[in-house]
């Protein structure tokens, strides 16, 4: 997409502090991180969310997810990692192209993340649990 800056960087059109590059992803440093390390992957074929990705890209993602994670934990020495990506407005999604989140934590830092935890009955959980395995 023209018009989006993700696939500028992505492309290489636009600078990045790239980590690392192949012909489906580019991995940079976060321009605005949340901690030291913040990295992001992205995919360089233009998906706006999960929804619209392929297994085999999501598949390749997630490798290439563990081999950054790994290399980001030995170069930061951070004490833990938040991999987090985001679909839709309600869920924080502000940039409309698919990005993974490789957050470097520590005991120190002052990240949070918006998590409460609701009350569900094991029946409610069940059901729901027989609607997605119909769907799957």
């Amino acid at each position: 997409m023209s018009d989006c800056l993700f696939c500028k960087i992505a492309a290489g059109e636009l600078k990045s502090a790239t980590v690392f590059e192949n012909s489906d992803f580019r991995v940079i440093m976060d321009r605005f991180p949340s901690s030291q390390g913040h990295t992001l992957i992205l995919t360089k074929e233009h998906f706006d969310d999960l929804y619209q990705m392929d297994g085999e890209t999501a598949g390749k993602l997630f490798s290439l997810a563990s081999v950054v994670a790994k290399a980001l934990k030995q170069a930061t020495k951070c004490d833990g990692m938040n991999i987090l990506q985001n679909n839709g407005e309600a869920a924080g999604q502000t940039v409309k192209h698919f990005h993974l989140h490789l957050i470097p934590r520590y005991y120190e830092d002052d990240f949070t993340l918006p998590w409460k935890t609701k009350e569900v009955t094991e029946e409610e959980l069940e059901e729901l649990a027989a609607t997605i395995r119909k769907l799957i």
